[in-house]
């Protein structure tokens, strides 16, 4: 999840040398075909393609089920756009900090210094880490509720505030790799009010260093054996957890995204075209952990790469268990996993691969779920078939098998280098697709497609020379402002080959232009939004919508102010403004307490000095949201 920053009007406009005539003719024709298709002029067809699928016909912006409790209005009144260095929230709502990088989750850890932070790397392994992301909360046989959250990365300004900012030594450089990972938490409330519980039996920091078992059809497999690990059965660590998922029988799923970043090459030249494609380059973003631990040298240990990319699966409630790395996903940049169960008793997995230009994938387990199996269903993550999205223009859609015969590469090949499989059945490139969410009834999902400078552009392709074309999902050239696409499985069924699409939002702004970089009908001065990121169903059926964009608040992005929390209603299409967070932070990882009444949101990479205010460096954080009457917020 990476933020785009830009206030260039050229940047967003790609018509602005033509001469004056020829755009406002051309651009007029645009804004009359574009603004119709996303506002659901074709629903006439889409209708009748939906009916053939066996799901509802619907326009644009409608859905057999939307929002159980009642309309957005009556929930609350938007909050304003603005740029504060803080939380904005409704009147009627109240907010404090649950936790915060370097809060101590056992008695005998280190304190955080405000000016400073942490001493080393064995404090860091003792307190909260770093840059917050997706989380998910699970209660426990004592009823005890504990929240698994994800650390993407760190802020060398923050980690390193000491040494202004660089590591100093190795031991800085472990500094900054312990304070990546997952923090599992007990939370309890004490009023209205909810705090960590400390030495709780369930805390755990889950790191880069931390063994985990290679699960699936790569355990023990060529591609995945090290010096370290000639058996290919067990790794250390997880990187950059992005977004997060939930198993029916209570387990944790973290995300492994931007792994690249991390591995850097002693020789020059050495690099494959599969490492190529993964982002693999002769340094790394910044990290230096080749510095302190050979296994991040791509030279030395090629393989090594290949085991970080995946789904891992955590056991929140049991301190002891061993991480599982879930082969049968995948390998890609991960943003999160989102587990339906289809009406075959079937296990299906959505997910997305955020890089421009890259693919949304469906995973499909052999085997059906047992309610009563418990952790026995695990077995359904390890065989499965892998599936990459295809859309067409005309509002229907289909999932490509990812199979020897399809791609030409065997089965292994296929779970470690999946990104080539897509490229291989032409599945359709798209706009960064980032958080998944399945609404609870089962019959639509949605994927936020965050933005894509690239789009359109003859001589920008993605990293495996894939063009990236304007499309019916992808309808912008050079789009920065990002949009929301939707599918209703055929039939209901999750598992079936056949889709039908649309687009609940295209975000933009219409305070600024009037052409389709206004965005969607029902976006407007009063609620738009750039870079849509994140993605949750409450159980009331309405959809969560965090945001990771540009907050310069100038140029294409005047009015907009910092990122924000909206809320959407699937049936109607209403977008609501429910919360807007610190400056430069993005907003991620939405969740919701046992009883609906409190709301769990990250903030991560705040800028100023949220949230202790003067006199400290900015912290990444979870907070908490609730009304003051004590009334159902999700």
């Amino acid at each position: 999840m990476k933020a785009f920053k830009s206030s260039k009007k050229t940047d967003i406009n790609p018509h602005s040398e033509r001469d004056a005539a020829e755009t406002v003719q051309t651009d007029f024709s645009r804004l009359i075909e574009r603004r119709d298709f996303l506002a659901g002029a074709s629903a006439l067809g889409l209708a009748g393609l939906l009916a053939g699928l066996g799901a509802p016909g619907l326009a644009a912006g409608q859905g057999r089920t939307g929002s159980r409790g009642g309309a957005l209005s009556e929930l609350f009144r938007p909050v304003s756009a603005n740029t504060r260095d803080t939380v904005t929230v409704p009147r009627g709502y109240d907010w404090e900090v649950l936790v915060r990088w370097g809060d101590p989750l056992w008695s005998d850890a280190a304190q955080f210094d405000p000016r400073a932070g942490l001493p080393d790397a064995e404090a860091q392994l003792r307190c909260f880490g770093d840059q917050c992301d997706g989380m998910k909360l699970f209660s426990g046989a004592g009823g005890e509720v504990v929240l698994a959250i994800n650390h993407e990365f760190y802020h060398p300004a923050g980690v390193y505030a000491a040494t202004g900012g660089e590591p100093g030594s190795g031991a800085d450089i472990r500094r900054g790799m312990l304070a990546m990972g997952v923090s599992v938490v007990e939370i309890a409330r004490r009023g209205r009010s909810w705090r960590v519980v400390p030495d709780s039996r369930h805390s755990r920091r889950i790191t880069p260093e931390t063994p985990m078992d290679i699960s699936g059809p790569l355990r023990g497999h060529a591609l995945l054996r090290t010096e370290a690990d000639p058996e290919g059965a067990r790794s250390l660590g997880t990187v950059n957890n992005c977004g997060s998922g939930r198993t029916p029988w209570g387990t944790y799923l973290t995300c492994e995204e931007n792994f690249d970043g991390f591995f850097s090459e002693s020789a020059s030249g050495r690099l494959t075209p599969e490492q190529l494609r993964y982002g693999a380059g002769a340094n790394d973003w910044g990290f230096r952990w080749a510095r302190i631990d050979e296994r991040f040298d791509v030279d030395r240990h090629p393989n090594e790469a290949n085991r970080l990319g995946y789904v891992v699966e955590i056991d929140p409630l049991d301190a002891d268990s061993v991480p599982r790395k879930l082969t049968a996903l995948g390998r890609l940049k991960h943003e999160n996993a989102e587990v339906v169960i289809a009406r075959n008793g079937r296990l299906v997995a959505y997910m997305g691969d955020d890089e421009r230009g890259e693919y949304l994938y469906r995973y499909v387990s052999d085997g059906v779920y047992d309610p009563g199996a418990g952790a026995a269903n695990r077995a359904l993550l390890d065989a499965g078939a892998l599936y990459a999205a295809k859309f067409s223009d005309d509002g229907s859609g289909e999932w490509l098998a990812l199979t020897p015969e399809t791609t030409g590469m065997d089965r292994a090949a296929l779970c470690v280098h999946t990104r080539l499989g897509a490229s291989k059945v032409s599945a359709t490139t798209m706009d960064r697709p980032e958080w998944v969410a399945a609404h609870p009834d089962g019959d639509q999902v949605l994927c936020c497609l965050t933005n894509n400078k690239n789009r359109g552009r003859s001589d920008k392709r993605n990293r495996g020379g894939d063009a990236m074309p304007v499309n019916g999902p992808n309808p912008r050239t050079e789009n920065h402002y990002g949009q929301i696409v939707r599918w209703r499985p055929a039939g209901g069924d999750h598992t079936a080959p056949g889709f039908a699409w649309d687009l609940f939002a295209v975000a933009g702004n219409p305070e600024v232009h009037w052409d389709d970089y206004a965005g969607s009908e029902h976006i407007t001065g009063r609620n738009m939004f750039n870079s849509p990121d994140g993605l949750a169903f409450d159980r009331q059926g309405r959809l969560w919508i965090g945001t990771d964009g540009a907050t310069s608040d100038e140029g294409d992005f005047k009015g907009m102010g910092n990122n924000q929390v909206l809320v959407g209603d699937v049936r109607t299409g209403e977008i609501q403004r429910f919360l807007t967070g610190p400056k430069g932070a993005e907003i991620t990882g939405m969740e919701w307490s046992p009883d609906g009444r409190t709301m769990f949101i990250g903030i991560q990479h705040p800028e100023g000095r949220f949230p202790d205010g003067r006199g400290s460096i900015p912290r990444s954080s979870v907070i908490s949201v609730w009304r003051k009457d004590g009334g159902v917020i999700g």
